[in-house]
């Protein structure tokens, strides 16, 4: 069915529009002295998984660890793929079921219905990359209306999002953000650039959902911002429904959030935000030395980790404007934000604020904060074998340079096949 007839026929239920409703703490739904979650319990962590599905994830983090062994099989899967070679079946069954949820929407429900029977919401991802042809914007606009018209239908689908990239070619994006000149048929290309923004943004207000917008490279952030912007003054009156994304590993980033904070509350209109540390490190380090410029890239972990954790209490000391996703893997900032919610007495399943770590990953804070009452998603990326294997070596990589993470996923989910191992001896 066309996504946006799905949009016109169908209302929310009730219960989905108490969803997108701000839950305020009563004195029966916050406790103060609530121990918080234990997100080293494996046996939460990984409920849903059977034994042979934590020892197929045991291994294929082992290869993942191993960055000689994710290049080759990089290498080899494009390759094959590209010679039409009978492997999409065990790509399919290996890396593409740890970290995606399907081949199209359809395919995703039924992972957001496992997900959904503990308690975590489902964030549908569409994770082609590179688009740059005009026909393949507008195939990612349909894409994502298709998306919304899920979320407004299924209240385990609370969030829905894009990459900017998927609606305007990269090459204007840059021009754009650095404020040159524009051609009139750029000017004519950024027009239809900004009407794809639009028209998503208000479908998913008609439709009562939360849209987020992914960050990009810092050469291309500020045209995103400033289209984001645009959309939160206009849909952002009543609750957010638009949220910019936030990359703290950025040094500039601590001092933006709170200058986007002041034009909300200015403007008479919410702030949506997703804060992440960010994804394109070694890119932005390198383009800086290239060109002659000062990376926009904190020196090291410890001072990202610190403006992180100094932005969520900023947002949850401004919780009367703000609307937060905390995007993270870190289980220290994870508990911080728990901590603060106790502190301040906001219920756990206060809608203002949700956290989310990638399908595959991290399932030790998913699954440990949605038993104890927090709101929780995972970004569930989905698409074409083939169009969505440069996401999976992209993750893969990114898991090979981060090796704290790939070990820490290791450790979990070891202790929880040596648990299991105890308990039927």
């Amino acid at each position: 069915m066309n996504p946006l007839l799905l949009l016109a026929t169908v209302s929310p239920s009730p219960k989905e529009r108490r969803n997108r409703e701000p839950v305020h703490p009563t004195p029966s739904s916050v406790t103060t002295d609530r121990p918080l979650p234990d997100l080293g319990d494996t046996r939460t962590a990984f409920a849903a998984k059977s034994d042979r599905e934590l020892w197929q994830a045991y291994w294929l983090f082992r290869i993942i660890g191993t960055p000689i062994l994710t290049r080759i099989g990089s290498n080899l899967s494009k390759f094959a793929l590209w010679l039409h070679l009978p492997v999409k079946g065990l790509i399919k069954a290996t890396i593409f079921k740890q970290f995606c949820g399907g081949e199209d929407i359809e395919e995703c429900m039924s992972t957001a219905s496992r997900l959904s029977q503990s308690g975590v919401g489902t964030i549908l991802d569409h994770s082609v990359e590179g688009q740059d042809d005009e026909a393949e914007l507008d195939a990612t606009v349909q894409e994502t209306l298709h998306s919304i018209a899920v979320s407004k239908q299924r209240s385990d689908v609370p969030f829905c999002v894009f990459k900017p990239t998927g609606i305007s070619r990269t090459e204007l994006l840059e021009i754009v953000s650095k404020g040159k000149g524009m051609s009139a048929a750029e000017e004519a290309e950024w027009r239809r650039v900004e009407k794809r923004m639009e028209t998503l943004c208000a479908a998913a207000h008609a439709a009562g959902a939360r849209l987020l917008v992914d960050a990009e490279e810092t050469w291309l952030q500020p045209a995103i911002d400033g289209l984001v912007e645009q959309m939160m003054e206009r849909y952002n009156r009543e609750a957010a429904v638009v949220f910019n994304t936030v990359q703290l590993y950025r040094h500039d980033r601590l001092a933006f959030m709170k200058t986007s904070h002041d034009k909300a509350r200015s403007g008479g209109f919410r702030l949506g935000l997703k804060l992440v540390r960010g994804a394109y490190m070694e890119k932005e380090r390198a383009r800086a030395e290239e060109e002659g410029y000062v990376s926009p890239i904190h020196a090291d972990k410890a001072a990202a980790d610190r403006d992180y954790d100094a932005a969520l209490l900023y947002c949850a000391d401004h919780l009367d404007i703000i609307e937060l996703c905390v995007g993270t893997h870190n289980e220290k900032s994870t508990l911080l934000m728990a901590e603060l919610m106790q502190q301040r007495s906001i219920a756990r399943g206060d809608q203002r604020i949700w956290f989310a770590q990638l399908l595959g990953m991290s399932d030790n804070i998913s699954f440990n904060m949605a038993a104890a009452g927090y709101n929780v998603a995972k970004y569930v990326p989905y698409g074409p074998v083939r169009e969505v294997l440069p996401y999976l070596i992209r993750r893969a990589n990114e898991n090979t340079s981060a090796r704290g993470q790939t070990g820490r996923e290791l450790g979990l989910i070891g202790a929880e096949r040596e648990r299991r191992s105890a308990k039927r001896s």
